[in-house]
């Protein structure tokens, strides 16, 4: 029995430890950005209407667009959505290997001022496994090219594993 316990202990000891690792929350982010109470801020002044605050986030081989929120919500109740593209094309609809600055996902991290409406449906992005909901994308403005952090000033973004999560 004793073996079995210390056995069971290490185990998750380094199944804690592993899955730490990857955390968003372990060291400084690479992101960048205001303070906490600088976003606060900002987000309690911010221009209201019939729209959505979105920000892009790009991971290798994904097809997810990125996160949108209603304006005066924190990023944190921010919804992971894929662009349903029948009236308008996402912002960075370009070729995967063209020039720099002039690809696909050359606006990671950019937010935007995104007009259209959830479908209320659910759409499957197999590369991340989930099933996210669909947006209808009707129009968009560029609202900031280098906003910063998205959840907590401790983000760390990897283009290729998905790291920002609201929380």
């Amino acid at each position: 029995m004793p073996n079995f316990a210390i056995r069971f202990l290490t185990g998750g000891l380094v199944c804690g430890t592993l899955t730490h690792c990857g955390s968003s929350s372990l060291g400084p982010g690479n992101m960048g950005g205001p303070s906490v109470e600088e976003r606060e801020a900002r987000i309690a002044n911010e221009a209201t209407g019939d729209f959505y605050y979105g920000r892009r986030y790009f991971v290798e081989k994904t097809r997810f667009w990125g996160y949108l929120r209603k304006p005066g919500q924190p990023w944190s109740r921010a919804k992971l959505v894929i662009f349903k593209e029948h009236q308008q094309t996402n912002p960075d609809r370009l070729p995967e290997d063209g020039p720099a600055g002039q690809r696909y996902a050359f606006d990671n991290n950019y937010e935007y001022r995104i007009r259209g409406y959830f479908t209320g449906r659910d759409a499957y992005e197999p590369n991340s496994n989930q099933f996210l909901q669909e947006f209808m994308l009707t129009n968009y403005d560029v609202v900031d090219r280098n906003p910063g952090w998205l959840f907590r000033p401790n983000d760390r973004y990897d283009r290729f594993r998905i790291t920002l999560y609201p929380r």
